[in-house]
């Protein structure tokens, strides 16, 4: 969808093949060398194309190191941030009865792959790659397996997505904000889609999304759609949703929420909250007040837990889900919920010293205490 070429490392077949069937990969193969010549072609004819490799990056990565094959940008979704969940070098049947039967020699298997894993994506970005983190604590992991992860100056040496691409967003209140249809027709979604193309216009990174993802995104489980939404526009967007919903237009309920990764309901100093301009990467306090204003305001459910993305010790994280019921009395909730919810986010990087965050305050008219 974004025009490139991608060679996933996958350890398990089964879900390379899953994958191929929903529609999110084109390809799998065992054998690296024929990865590579298959990303080479694709490159030659100007052709996007996913490739899934199966393979364990602990062995992968140093090997296309070692070949001087060196990828554009570099990444990783990989489980680090469970000793337990990640997959070491070895035979998956004899890796899984050992995590049973000798869970401490398991996790010590797990910090030496993980070592080989991010000293070859360390080597990549010397040798030019763009490469960042995508927030599963691989990086904490390879320093506790000894492997030097830190410029001199104390940040990771390669970056987290948030700080490096995504916090600008942030400043905006912008998230991903989603919504499912509880009538479970994708013809709601659908309906959802050129209504947010329609209020959007301007938006044209939106709008290139809404209409890759309605052609290309299969619905897993109830239809659903999740767009990057910011202050303002959540609202707005809600109390047409709840509209549609009154009017029948929508055949059920649809429940509003997004993800843990949002602009104010996190404290995660290895992830969200990396890198924050005043030092405040670990302050829980915003998350908590994320949970305590989600809930006066009228969510239908708020949670606080524990761990999300980075792992248990790591991260705190408030949820938020408001259903649209296409009643009156919750267009109040709608607006209060999906106003408040990525105004805190604002606060929260005004707060911290964005200039963009401070230019929102000032163009959304949003009332912070500490401007007085």
């Amino acid at each position: 969808m974004n025009e490139a070429v991608i060679l996933d490392v996958e350890v398990r077949p089964e879900r390379i093949e899953k994958k191929i069937k929903q529609g999110y990969c084109d390809r799998m193969t065992f054998d690296i060398e024929e990865a590579v010549r298959w990303v080479n072609e694709a490159k030659d004819k100007g052709q996007p194309l996913s490739i899934g490799l199966v393979g364990n990056a602990g062995q992968t990565h140093p090997w296309l190191v070692e070949k001087g094959i060196l990828p554009d940008i570099v990444t990783d979704q990989t489980s680090a941030h469970s000793l337990l969940d990640y997959v070491p070098l070895g035979d998956l049947e004899e890796l899984a009865e050992l995590r049973e039967s000798n869970p401490k020699d398991y996790t010590k298997r797990s910090l030496d792959t993980i070592a080989r894993h991010a000293e070859a994506i360390l080597a990549m970005q010397k040798q030019g790659a763009v490469v960042f983190d995508y927030g599963n604590n691989l990086r904490a992991q390879a320093e506790l397996a000894g492997v030097d992860m830190r410029l001199p100056t104390g940040e990771f040496k390669y970056p987290g997505f948030v700080p490096a691409y995504m916090r600008p967003l942030f400043c905006e209140g912008r998230g991903p904000f989603r919504w499912a249809a509880l009538s479970g027709d994708a013809n709601d979604i659908e309906r959802l889609d050129r209504l947010v193309v329609e209020m959007f216009p301007e938006n044209r990174a939106l709008v290139r999304w809404i209409e890759l993802a309605g052609k290309n995104i299969p619905h897993l489980g109830l239809p659903a759609r999740v767009c990057w939404l910011g202050y303002g526009e959540r609202a707005e967007f809600g109390l047409r949703i709840n509209d549609l919903v009154r009017q029948g237009k929508i055949k059920a309920p649809i429940v509003i929420g997004r993800d843990h990764l949002d602009c104010g309901s996190v404290a995660s100093p290895n992830r969200e909250t990396e890198g924050m301009l005043d030092g405040s990467d670990a302050i829980a306090d915003w998350p908590l007040l994320n949970f305590a204003l989600n809930a006066v305001n009228g969510a239908s459910w708020v949670s606080f837990h524990h761990g999300g993305g980075v792992g248990i010790g790591y991260s705190l994280h408030a949820g938020m889900v408001i259903v649209a019921d296409g009643s009156v009395e919750r267009d109040a909730r709608l607006e209060r919920v999906l106003t408040v919810d990525p105004g805190l986010g604002i606060a929260r990087h005004y707060d911290a010293g964005y200039e963009r965050a401070k230019q929102m305050v000032e163009e959304k008219n949003i009332l912070i205490d500490s401007m007085k």
